[in-house]
């Protein structure tokens, strides 16, 4: 008995000093740094003079801002586009690419690729597709006789570009888990379904899609705080233009607190920008919940 606390102990020695180490690296690098700039957000911090206390002036000024209002604006608009069409083209991938047919695997490494492409880089790439004179976008279009847009400089499709180059990097890995996912299906619920007569939409209905509803609320969770917190593609491809159509809460919070020294006002639309994060993927939760079949 002595023997196996003796054991009992040594492992627990042994995994707490295997978990230091990050234990450490997460408060230095997170817990630290959140308080430090829920501090900040109550002063008026600007780098180069002392802070003063101010309390909730910073949050005051918040909710006169329209600047930052229009920040989530913007999100929300691609949020309701991108979400949707990154479920969808992922889950579809998945679904086609989950079949054991010659070449497949050259396929599912396609399709991941863009996903290990640094966000700058891809853009850069991206900046000469959507080129309005010798990019190749506008160039098949106008093999079909369509001129195409100035994507990058005018309001309409300025989002739209920025949609298309997050979609495209982003989908590659939410195939993977959606690949992942559809493997955790059994197959004797297919093989019940076909003997009943279902047909292949049956299945994906009442089967295919029940099954992988937790594998969706990951995806769809990502892809929402993904959404809430862009900022690498809209900076290199719009920087934030054409008339703040493209300008985020991340992008924001970058000019005010790198651009104009006010570090305690950026560090208040970061928290901000934090409690939106916890509510959509609370109401994301809520709303995965209750699509729920009751047992």
């Amino acid at each position: 008995m002595a023997s196996i606390r003796r054991l009992e102990k040594h492992q627990a020695r042994t995994a707490y000093l295997f978990i230091t180490p990050t234990v450490l690296l997460f408060t230095v690098f997170t817990v630290i740094p959140v308080f430090m700039a829920l501090y900040l957000s109550f002063t008026n911090y600007d780098v180069l003079s002392r802070n003063d206390w101010i309390g909730f002036d910073n949050y005051r000024r918040l909710l006169e801002d329209s600047l930052l209002w229009k920040t989530f604006q913007n999100v929300f608009l691609y949020s309701i586009v991108f979400v949707p069409l990154n479920i969808i083209i992922s889950l579809l991938l998945a679904i086609l690419l989950s079949r054991t047919w010659r070449g497949v695997k050259l396929f599912r490494t396609l399709n991941y690729l863009p996903t290990l492409t640094s966000a700058v880089a891809a853009a850069t790439v991206w900046i000469w597709l959507l080129h309005p004179e010798f990019g190749l976008v506008n160039g098949l279009l106008s093999y079909v006789g369509l001129t195409g847009p100035a994507w990058l400089s005018e309001t309409r499709t300025a989002m739209l570009s920025i949609i298309m180059l997050t979609l495209w990097q982003s989908v590659g890995s939410n195939m993977i888990i959606y690949l992942a996912g559809l493997q955790g299906v059994p197959d004797y619920l297919y093989e019940s379904a076909r003997l009943d007569g279902a047909n292949k939409l049956d299945c994906f209905r009442y089967i295919t899609w029940p099954q992988l509803r937790p594998t969706t609320f990951l995806v769809s969770t990502m892809a929402i705080i993904g959404a809430l917190q862009l900022f690498d593609q809209a900076f290199v491809l719009t920087q934030g233009g054409p008339a703040n159509m493209t300008k985020t809460p991340v992008y924001l919070i970058y000019q005010q607190g790198f651009n104009q020294l006010q570090m305690g006002y950026a560090s208040a639309q970061a928290f901000v920008l934090a409690v939106a994060i916890l509510i959509f993927s609370l109401i994301n939760m809520r709303i995965s919940k209750a699509e729920e079949p009751i047992v």
